[in-house]
């Protein structure tokens, strides 16, 4: 036995990683004054969470059983990796897990149980069989496990890094305890080599560090404390164990109580009305009570077992919080969807747009720029007023900001709403229009005139912008044409060109060959019919290409040629690899289904029977042949991100929407005006969006986001002459056309000259009737 006093070798320990993201179950009190988060995952506790949502604190503890008489080598058990075990709740809606891991000779009970009193998280365990339970805990304060100090103090375990400290104790007493680095003299290390603990360290400083004891009772309660001082997490962590889990308990599952029976949902089977409540629960979860309305996209870490990333989906995705608003909304949880929208309006950028993403006290994390993050809080602005909710102090000025943004840089979108490309997305460009139109009625008259004008020509543009025919694919699928997944325009304003393939290595793809379920919320906001001729035909070419088949039901991946999961061997994704399937993606078609008139059942099925154990929904599931050493299995959870918001948002709101027959997302106003077919008044010219050709009877706008000066000339540059813009709304400045002085010509030629000189190249718009849609082909040049 190593004397108390001495150091552990190994010093600073192997280089640090997360817990897989393949979890079980996440737990956290409601009301009182806790704010912990808990990941359960293969049977153990993976991250903790404290003292908000964004920031992971722990990155295991894990549980071993060590026969009591032992003697021999090896004659101890790693419950994670045995992964016998069940783990159970009271209801859906009351997250108090119980996790049971049974075997031939034991069986071991955890109830996890987050203290609302406190920010300790309570684990209450019982134990039959002739073992004794050893509990290992890897601390990674501030969210990373370089640079952590752990530590023995009588019988509590401690650990420090900066102004973050934890306290690990016991209502029985803790044997064996040990602080080691991990890889070399923590206590796995220990058992693996002795069956058995046999060092006691009694301090690690400065490295991947991991503390271990033994506890010596069958029963008990363990406590696990955090604060900014050591003194706070000890202190905390002992008055919780002197307590008792009694008040804690009844007080944990009364706040959830009350909150659960508001719930009224009901689906076809108990199956998927359960897996519905447990959505909206799981919502619920990830709501931060430190920062009231932050809404991260994950409690997890994807492929975490091969980084120490900080970040993580353990932040805001303005996206993934719109939509589960709108699933909250859905399920009449008004007040939470209210709080998203207060969120927004704390952190909504000076000239109006969203960052790609933040943690939940609003400090950015990734800088990039997705139109559609810009247009959603608008949406919800919208839908909450629809809804007869009262509206919240600054909405307007946040609507106006955030379609001044849309109306200046769009259609184009730095980013689509997967975070890779640059160009015109049919997603990311309906999010737009529906905010125009949605958004509008809190503009001055003037800027309403302008939103409505600019989003009824890119509504009625879309198809120039995103839809081709005539290729080999439709062809070969014996349809008209399709929606494509990005649109690079080109000056000429025709969809050609290549598509770099992120994560693929420098792999492109032709436009026009592109496809993904990015056209869905064509018909979701209400900007195309269901049935319309060409969604249809995108559904077959959609179904042929990204559809599989998997043992949990009908499954589709992002796009063609995807490279964001797993390598062919199963590997973790390391910045390239191959696309697995994503089970919201048969929520969107099950949407689509819903809206043509048929049963989106299947689809429901399908992403209930991809959920782990304790009902959480993956961001990916595999989809080749199963490599049982790695955990990977057709239609079964990858290592990606889980539970994933969006497709616990997406399920409850395809569950509810067959019942009521209308998607959430879905406003009147934007429906009513686009029901008929609304003709638009004018084209917006812009050279991320030019016009080719301009029909009769419409105005034409050349726009710029600076002053310009406008050379132009008919015919191939005939009649000369310069106009200056003048400044439109938004910030925007623009030369207007009315039709009539276009009337007798049959091209228009111009180019201009801004404050940093002429742009360099010269453009023409066509004057006149363009050929009917059908027989245009955008054909890669």
């Amino acid at each position: 036995m190593t004397d108390s006093t001495s150091l552990p070798p190994g010093a600073p320990g192997i280089a640090p990683t997360w817990m897989s993201s393949d979890k079980d179950y996440v737990t956290t009190a409601l009301g009182g004054s806790s704010r912990v988060w808990a990941t359960l995952g293969h049977g153990i506790l993976n991250e903790v969470y404290w003292p908000s949502t964004g920031q992971p604190q722990v990155r295991d503890l894990n549980f071993y059983l060590v026969r009591a008489d032992a003697q021999a080598r090896h004659d101890w058990i790693d419950l994670k990796r045995v992964a016998r075990y069940h783990v159970s709740t009271p209801k859906p809606y009351l997250p108090l897990p119980t996790v049971l891991h049974h075997g031939d000779d034991y069986e071991l009970t955890l109830e996890v149980l987050p203290d609302p009193r406190r920010d300790v998280l309570l684990i209450r365990f019982a134990l039959a069989g002739p073992y004794r339970l050893v509990v290992l805990l890897s601390p990674h304060l501030t969210a990373t496990g370089e640079g952590n100090a752990g530590w023995v103090e009588g019988e509590v375990l401690l650990a420090r890094r900066g102004n973050r400290a934890l306290a690990l104790t016991a209502s029985v007493p803790l044997e064996m305890a040990s602080a080691g680095y991990v890889g070399t003299s923590d206590g796995w290390q220990d058992l693996h080599q002795h069956g058995r603990l046999t060092w006691q360290y009694g301090r690690a400083e400065n490295g991947n560090v991991a503390l271990t004891a033994q506890l010596s009772g069958q029963a008990g309660l363990l406590a696990l404390g955090f604060a900014e001082s050591v003194q706070g997490a000890r202190g905390l962590a002992l008055s919780s164990i002197a307590e008792g889990d009694d008040a804690a308990r009844r007080d944990f599952l009364a706040s959830w109580e009350t909150w659960g029976s508001t719930l009224k949902l009901s689906g076809p089977t108990k199956a998927l009305t359960d897996q519905a409540i447990l959505s909206a629960t799981v919502l619920k979860i990830h709501e931060d009570r430190a920062y009231p309305g932050a809404l991260v996209a994950s409690l997890s870490v994807p492929w975490g077992n091969s980084t120490d990333t900080l970040g993580g989906y353990h932040l805001v995705w303005p996206r993934d919080a719109t939509l589960a608003a709108f699933a909250l909304l859905a399920a009449d949880q008004r007040e939470d969807a209210r709080r998203v929208l207060a969120g927004f309006l704390a952190n909504q950028q000076p000239d109006g747009h969203w960052t790609q993403n933040y943690y939940p006290d609003g400090q950015v994390f990734w800088n990039g720029v997705q139109l559609d993050e810009t247009a959603f809080p608008v949406l919800l602005a919208a839908k909450l007023r629809e809804e007869g909710e009262t509206e919240l102090t600054g909405t307007g000025q946040m609507v106006r900001r955030a379609l001044a943004f849309v109306a200046r840089t769009g259609p184009t979108s730095p980013q689509d709403r997967w975070e890779e490309n640059r160009g015109v997305n049919p997603f990311t460009l309906s999010v737009a229009i529906a905010a125009l139109v949605a958004g509008a009625g809190w503009l001055e008259e003037g800027e309403r005139r302008y939103a409505l004008d600019l989003a009824d020509d890119w509504n009625e543009r879309l198809e120039g912008l995103c839809y081709v025919t005539g290729t080999p694919l439709s062809r070969q699928l014996g349809v008209s044409g399709y929606y494509v997944r990005l649109a690079p325009p080109d000056r000429d304003g025709d969809l050609t060109g290549q598509v770099e393939l992120q994560n693929r290595q420098g792999e492109t793809i032709l436009a026009s060959a592109l496809v993904s379920l990015d056209y869905s919320y064509l018909t979701r906001l209400g900007l195309r019919s269901a049935h319309d001729q060409r969604i249809l035909d995108t559904n077959a070419v959609v179904d042929h290409l990204l559809k599989v088949e998997t043992p949990s039901g009908p499954l589709y991946h992002r796009y063609n040629n995807d490279g964001y999961g797993e390598h062919e061997d199963g590997s973790p994704y390391d910045g390239h690899g191959i696309g697995r399937l994503w089970p919201l993606l048969s929520g969107e078609r099950g949407h689509l289904a819903l809206q043509a008139g048929l049963d989106p059942l299947p689809f429901l099925h399908a992403m209930h029977r991809c959920a782990s154990v304790g009902g959480l929904l993956p961001e990916q599931v595999w989809d080749s042949a199963s490599i049982p050493e790695r955990g990977l299995f057709p239609g079964r959870p990858s290592g990606s991100a889980m539970p994933l918001l969006w497709a616990h948002s997406e399920f409850l709101k395809l569950l509810i929407a067959r019942e009521t027959g209308r998607p959430a997302e879905l406003l009147r106003v934007v429906e009513e005006r686009y029901a008929g077919g609304l003709p638009a008044q004018a084209r917006h010219w812009r050279f991320s969006a030019p016009v080719a050709q301009l029909d009769p009877g419409r105005t034409l706008i050349i726009e710029g986001e600076q002053p310009f000066l406008l050379h132009l000339g008919f015919d191939g540059w005939q009649q000369p002459e310069d106009r200056q813009a003048l400044a439109l709304p938004f910030g925007l400045w623009g030369v207007v056309f009315s039709s009539s002085e276009l009337e007798g010509f049959h091209t228009l030629n111009f180019t201009r000259h801004t404050a940093s000189g002429w742009e360099g190249q010269d453009h023409e718009i066509r004057l006149g009737q363009a050929a009917p849609a059908a027989s245009i082909e955008h054909q890669p040049r």
